[in-house]
Parts: structure tokens; sequence; C-alpha cells
């Protein structure tokens, strides 16, 4: 079986696509028409470097996941064709305040909003569902309130994603992730890239970044307690954490500064659980394959298309840069012109070399010499 490091994200009506070279995204315009772009990648770290070491390179992972996520979604929702809608007055004054875009106050405050959400759901409602608890049955030690708050966090995140996997719109992200997913087995089943062969392959995939997530969420459980348990054996650390119930709550409000230690940790298991096959691997992976029923779909034949094309392009990508224009897109072909042949997904011709150059050696993609693949490749399959 052949292993590739490319991985992706579903996004609007499309599929995002990232290698070691660099980004892709394929979107179905709503002419039904395919939208392309590619960059390369800028940023590359040299092995040895902080952001390789291990732990460390899933904190940049993360970040980079959040990121570039929302970037790939807003382009891939500019590049549909579909008519923006107006503005409204205070969107308008916003841009007008801070001397943006209405587009861009749209982006910031999506993001604000979402970071919001997220504190509050997977933050502060399990801190206050533990406080109603400790009134009705008491207080409980730092050790089992760790647990008590993680289970409660991973119990709002099964059940977000199970609501969430009941709206339309996002029923059919969840279809072009399942695309993206087939479309990777695929090719490391070593089959010819067609919608039919993708089809027959599986949804669920060890990388996904739904395995990242419900990792996230066990492993803080783990690192939780077992700061917490560090703690109570500090001098006076019990004295003060019942003290008041304000300390209790800065104490368990303090957990915060462990996501990035979380983060890192996750990724870790993840990396090493995707690699080997043996009963403890597939132990770890268990949970998070299962919940993949929930955030992949089977695709239609089009949406297949659409993965196996990013797939391709993030394969074999073009010499520059392949930027999406809506002026490209309603350009007609000029007289007397004939079209080129449509390539297959994943067969594009490499660029020419220039004379006296010497070819390299191809690579495996994310095997690039003296650099470390790009952390996000691994987590977003």
């Amino acid at each position: 079986m052949k292993r590739t490091d490319i991985g992706g994200q579903a996004v609007i009506e499309g599929v995002m696509m990232r290698s070691e070279k660099g980004t892709a995204l394929v979107v179905r315009r709503s002419d039904g028409s395919l939208a392309r772009e590619f960059h390369h990648k800028r940023t590359r770290y040299k092995k040895g470097s902080f952001p390789t070491w291990p732990v460390v390179r899933g904190v940049y992972a993360f970040v980079k996941a959040l990121t570039d996520g929302m970037t790939v979604t807003t382009r891939a929702a500019e590049m549909l064709g579909t008519e923006e809608e107006e503005p409204t007055k205070f969107e308008k004054w916003l841009a007008k305040r801070f001397n943006k875009s209405a587009m861009d106050v749209v982006k910031a405050t999506a993001i604000v909003l979402a970071a919001i959400l997220a504190i509050g759901l997977f933050f502060f409602l399990p801190i206050g569902v533990i406080s109603l608890l400790e009134l009705a049955f008491g207080k409980m030690s730092p050790v089992l309130s760790a647990i008590v708050q993680g289970a409660i966090r991973l119990a709002i995140f099964l059940l977000y994603i199970y609501g969430i996997s009941k709206i339309k719109d996002i029923r059919r992200v969840f279809m072009y992730h399942g695309a993206e997913h087939k479309t990777i087995a695929c090719y490391e089943a070593e089959l010819p890239l067609t919608p039919e062969n993708a089809a027959k392959c599986t949804r669920l995939h060890p990388r996904c970044g739904t395995n990242y997530l419900f990792l996230t969420m066990a492993v803080s459980i783990v690192v939780t307690a077992a700061v917490s348990a560090l703690c109570t054996l500090i001098p006076g650390f019990n004295e003060w954490h019942n003290a008041s119930a304000l300390n209790t709550f800065l104490f368990r409000l303090a957990r915060i500064v462990l996501l990035p230690l979380i983060a890192g940790v996750s990724y870790e298991v993840l990396k090493a659980a995707a690699k080997r096959d043996n009963l403890v691997c597939r132990i770890v992976r268990a949970p998070g394959l299962a919940l993949q029923h929930l955030t992949t779909k089977e695709p239609t034949e089009d949406m297949l298309e659409v993965a196996i094309e990013s797939f391709g392009l993030a394969l074999h990508p073009p010499k520059d840069d392949l930027e999406f224009t809506e002026k490209a897109a309603e350009k007609p072909a000029e007289p007397g012109t004939e079209a080129e042949p449509e390539q297959e997904p994943g067969t594009e011709a490499e660029p020419e070399q220039e004379p006296g150059t010497e070819a390299e050696p191809e690579q495996e993609p994310g095997t690039a010499e003296g650099s470390e693949p790009d952390a996000g490749t691994e987590a977003d399959a």
C-alpha cells in the first residue's frame, strides 16, 4: 500500500488538499464548472529547528489548522460564483470605522464569534455544570473535577457534531469530507484515480482531523487530571483551593493554559497511531474512526470529481501559483482556437526545465530533504 502525507479539508462545495509542495483548492461553482487554485508553500522549517520539535510541532499544526481553515473556507465561498449579499448598515459602519472592506469585517466578526462560542461551550459551560453538581453533591477534589469537566466537554462535543450533521448545508460539507477521504484512500490503495474507484474505497481515515479533535478531548482529561494531582502535592494548595469558590473557579479556568501542551501531545499520539497497526494503535484510532461516521457522508460522483481534481493539483502542482478570478472564468475562448484535451487528475505534465539544468530525483510528498513536513497535512486528511 502506498502512503501519502497529503491531507485536506472539506469546504463549501469543494475540497482543499495540502501537500509538501503547497495548497490546492477546487470548488464546484454554481454553474457546474470547476474553479481551481494552487498556492506554493512559502514557509519551510529545517529539521531540528524549534517548530519541528516533538509536541511543539503539534502546537504549530493546531494554530495553522485554525487560521488556514478559516481562510480556505472564506476563499471557497468567494469562488462559488453566487451573488454576494449586500452588507448591513452595521457592517458598512465597521468597514468605514476600521478602514477595511465589508468582507474583511465579516471575516473578522465570524472568527471572533466562533472563538467566543468555542470558549463558552468547551470551557465556561463545563465549569458551570461542575459548580451546579457541587451544589447538589458537595465539593469535588481537583482531580475528580478535572475528570468530570473533561467528560462534560467530550459529551458537548459529540452532541455538537451530531446536531450540526442534521443541517442540510453542513451535511453537504460532510459529503465532501467523505469524498476527500475516499480519494486519498484510492491513491493509497494504488488504484487509478477515478470517481468509480474512489467510490469503492473507505471514507474513514486514521489521520482525519476528527480523530485529532477527539484525541485532544481525551488527552485533555489525562493531562488536566495529572496536573491537578501534582498541584495537590504542593504544600498549602488544598487549603487555598478550598478557601473560596473564586479560588476554585480561577484554578479551573487556569487549565486553559494547558491547551498548547494538550494539542502537542494529541498530535504526537495521532501521528504514532496512524503509522502503526498494532492492537494499541487500533484502540487509540477506534473512537475517532467511529466518530467519522458522523463527520463524513457518502459523496456523489460529482463530489468525488472535485476531490480527485484537488488531489491531482496538490500532487502535481503547476510551476507558478494558480489564482482563480471571475474574469478568467467568464472569458470566452478566442475564435479559431481549439481547447486542449483535459488531462486526468493527478497526471499533469511536469514543467519543462531550463536548458542545462539537471532534473532532481522525484520525491514522495512530504519527504523534502532538509525540511519538516507541514504539520497541518498530518491531521487534516
